[in-house]
């Protein structure tokens, strides 16, 4: 899915540093948001863009303000061999939405309620739609089941990483920077 074309460079105002901005979202930022930036953080490394975006994550709701990563969360993420890193869960904003350039939603409740927080709705997708192979557009919510679902949200997140770093490469291309790139 290319979203590219759908937003107009000039409405980029909001670039940390002449950077692309992208925030993973889910609903308490402490299960799947956390473990999509991680996952698309290393990604991003991998593909040498690390100087060029940013990634962060946030929840829709306010219930786990100020806690770290659920503990199955950071298990899943250190066995697979992501690197350790402080977790800090936040509400995402209004005013953060006009900054960011791409917001990945784990479901579509969080889909809906993004949509209806931004001017931009178009840059506001569905995380899996990225899969090619996806057999549903969600990211299933692992808080209240067993440990397995972190696994499968980890599995999920990274069927989707090479179409959100295509999309990012896209966005950078399509996007003039303060280099005049």
């Amino acid at each position: 899915m290319s979203i590219a074309a759908q937003t107009k460079p000039d409405s980029r105002s909001g670039r940390a540093g002449g950077r692309l901005q992208v925030c993973v979202v889910c609903s308490g930022n402490i299960c799947r948001s956390p473990i999509g930036e991680q996952v698309l953080r290393a990604a991003i490394a991998e593909a040498g863009l690390a100087d060029q975006v940013i990634v962060s994550s946030a929840g829709t709701g306010d219930w786990h303000l100020g806690q770290g990563a659920n503990p199955r969360s950071e298990r899943v993420l250190r066995a697979a061999g992501y690197p350790e890193w402080k977790h800090t869960a936040r509400m995402i904003s209004r005013a953060e939405l006009r900054d960011i350039d791409l917001v990945l939603a784990a479901d579509r409740g969080h889909l809906a309620e993004l949509r209806a927080l931004t001017d931009e709705p178009d840059k506001v997708v569905l995380l899996r739609s990225f899969d090619p192979d996806a057999d549903d557009d969600e990211v299933p919510d692992p808080y209240y089941g067993p440990d397995s679902g972190f696994d499968e949200v980890l599995a999920m997140t990274r069927a989707a990483t090479p179409g959100i770093v295509d999309e990012i490469r896209r966005l950078l291309s399509a996007t003039p920077t303060s280099s005049g790139r």
